[in-house]
């Protein structure tokens, strides 16, 4: 049976961590790897590199900051969308949406949202509206989907090492929780949630206060799942390896794998 794996992943400047990138596609080789945080412009994306390393690329970069990418493993990502629905005037490159293998991807980069209160907060919070409201139509279309990347909410305080010094922070205020609970509502599946309901499990570690080597994480990065992908899935997880390289991202790949769709 041929599975699907499909993971996304937090790159923090894929210029400067692109032999780290690609040494975790060739060991690890997801079908489908949603990237976040480009901090390079189109032209500056090292197509060739991937292309190299057997990944079609779809990208949406900006100069120095944000950035999404939708890779897949020996094809080529569809394009089918560039850009929140709802956030027309966004100058920010956020959202991209891609079918792949058979599934609708969706890659997106949520604001961080901090300092809250402020401007800041208030633009992740009208992003989120504008996601749920995109995330709907998704669903009603019934197409086998993912909405997959760095979310920048920590769901619940299981998906923290210690909330103490956090509680100012816009990744765990209530209205950002609120809204990716909504999410959960409408159908969607949190894949490491579904199949590790129990389990303390970390996507992101800061680079400050020594958070990597005691394990002081948070979960912010999430593969969430329409119901026909819900009941394929085999597993989930994180890449925890990722982290320990030289001059690492301070996020770690989060994954699933898929059962292949049932024949008709």
């Amino acid at each position: 049976m041929k599975t699907l794996k499909i993971a996304t992943f937090n790159i923090n400047g894929i210029r400067s961590r692109l032999p780290g990138l690609l040494a975790w596609l060739e060991r690890e080789q997801p079908d489908v790897a949603c990237l976040q945080e480009l901090k390079a412009a189109d032209k500056d994306f090292p197509r060739e590199a991937l292309e190299a390393a057997g990944y079609g690329c779809l990208y949406h970069g900006q100069a120095s900051w944000n950035g999404v990418a939708i890779l897949a493993r020996g094809s080529e990502p569809l394009e089918v969308r560039r850009g929140l629905p709802g956030m027309d005037d966004d100058s920010q490159s956020r959202y991209l949406e891609a079918a792949v293998h058979g599934v609708l991807i969706a890659c997106l980069y949520l604001p961080n949202g901090n300092p809250q209160p402020g401007p800041k907060f208030d633009y992740k919070l009208r992003w989120f509206e504008c996601l749920i409201g995109h995330a709907r139509t998704l669903l009603d279309s019934g197409h086998p989907t993912v909405l997959a990347g760095d979310f920048n909410v920590v769901p619940t305080d299981q998906d923290i090492y210690n909330t103490r010094s956090w509680l100012k922070d816009a990744l765990l205020q209530p209205e950002s929780r609120a809204c990716y609970q909504r999410l959960l509502e409408q159908g969607w599946s949190d894949a490491i949630r579904q199949l590790h309901p129990d389990a303390q499990v970390f996507t992101f570690w800061d680079y400050f206060r020594n958070h990597w080597p005691r394990n002081a994480g948070l979960r912010i990065d999430h593969l969430l799942l329409s119901p026909a992908l819900s009941a394929r899935l085999l597993a989930a997880g994180v890449h925890a390896w990722v982290r320990n390289e030289p001059k690492a991202s301070d996020h770690a790949p989060a994954w699933i794998e898929l059962s292949a769709p049932p024949r008709h």
